[in-house]
Order: C-alpha cells, then structure tokens, then sequence
C-alpha cells in the first residue's frame, strides 16, 4: 500500500498517517467572513484550506468547513486501497478535494520504457 500525504496551501506535503487531529477555526483575517482547515501533527497546525471569502455567520460557515473535513476524510479512505504514493489537495476554483498520485504531481511519470535486448550465449 503506497503513502498518502496532504497539500498544504504552502505547497508543503504532510504524511496523512501522522494526522492526529483536523481542526477547523474561522478565518485567519476576517472574523465575519471565511474559515480555514488545518490538520495537526506533533502539535504544529499545517494550514490545508484559508478561505476568507466564504460569506455566513460563523455558526454557518464552520458548518460548511465540517463538511469540507468530512469530504477530506471520505476521500482519504478512498486512498487507502491505493498501491502507489497518492496526494489529497484542495481545489479552491472548484471547492472540492482531488486525488493524485504523487508521481503524476512530480512529473515522474516516463513513458513505458521499450523492452531491454537480452544479450548472451544462443
């Protein structure tokens, strides 16, 4: 079973598995507008979701960041099953979480290599 990390809005990558608690708080600069998402780990918050457009009361807009938490964890048991590395990351545009494996985000992906001569006796 391959590694599952989270994207940060600062472009870090967090290992899911040293998760140990996901928090949700109003937003960091405006108190009646946004909310961010945070996951925790070792006691330092990593910043995952800042959104300070999101209009409401609070009561309304940490209601919609719970299901924002909630989706984050629908689709990090989706992962689960994954044989290769996989990264979570929030889209702002489309207000949803995508899943990628980590080497299609890296680049790393070649194209299928042409089979190698054997060389040797006959």
């Amino acid at each position: 079973m391959g590694e599952l990390w989270i994207r940060t809005i600062g472009n870090s990558l967090i290992r899911a598995d040293r998760v140990t608690e996901i928090s949700s708080t109003r937003g960091s600069l405006h108190e009646e507008q946004g909310y961010s998402l945070k996951v925790i780990v070792d006691g330092k918050a990593h910043v995952v979701i800042d959104d300070s457009d999101l209009q409401g009361s609070l009561a309304e807009r940490l209601e919609y960041a719970r299901h924002v938490e909630d989706a984050l964890l629908l689709v990090m048991d989706e992962a689960k099953g994954a044989e290769v590395a996989m990264v979570v990351c929030y889209e702002p545009e489309n207000e949803r979480w995508s899943l990628a494996a980590a080497a299609e985000l890296a680049g790393a992906l070649r194209a299928e290599a042409p089979p190698r001569e054997m060389t040797g006796a006959s």
